[in-house]
């Protein structure tokens, strides 16, 4: 158990989709500080970690990511800047399902102080991100969504990506 609440709502979520998440003592610098991606998990040091909703956005890396190449992601997720943006609206989802606060993931430390941009954008329904997220199969747009019987995103048909770069 992990002693914020929120964090441990947000690594609930982590596991019930499927990805594994872990509790250690992170000795070594991390991308951000007390989260560390390993071959597909999330590690969490909690004593160091200064935003739980990092761990969606981290989560998301993992989520978005082809199967292929999730074992091998160590520390970072990498430079892929389309899966950086499918993060981004895969992140918008996960807090939008747990009914938590925009700024408890776009909050002020993170995004290059853009946080309030995203939420902004996502709050007008400017959803970046969604074609990428609908081209592997996770979601659907207002489009598509009626033509397979689905929920537009920000609903998410699968959690994690299951098609690999075709």
């Amino acid at each position: 158990m992990f002693q914020n609440q929120t964090t441990q709502q947000i690594v609930n979520f982590i596991r019930g989709i499927g990805i594994e998440v872990r509790r250690a003592e992170l000795t070594e610098p991390t991308f951000l500080p007390g989260i560390l991606i390993d071959c597909g998990a999330l590690v969490v040091d909690e004593s160091k970690l200064l935003y739980p909703g990092d761990l969606l956005h981290e989560a998301g890396h993992i989520a978005v990511s082809p199967p292929e190449r999730r074992s091998q992601q160590f520390n970072s997720a990498g430079e892929d800047q389309a899966e950086e943006i499918m993060a981004i609206a895969w992140s918008w989802a996960a807090l939008l399902h747990l009914e938590l606060d925009p700024k408890v993931v776009f909050h002020e430390g993170g995004y290059r102080g853009g946080g309030d941009a995203f939420i902004e954008n996502f709050q007008a329904k400017r959803y970046v991100g969604v074609p990428m997220l609908q081209w592997v199969g996770m979601t659907y747009d207002e489009k598509q969504a009626p033509l397979h019987n689905a929920e537009p995103y920000p609903h998410m048909e699968k959690w994690v990506r299951e098609r690999g770069i075709e």
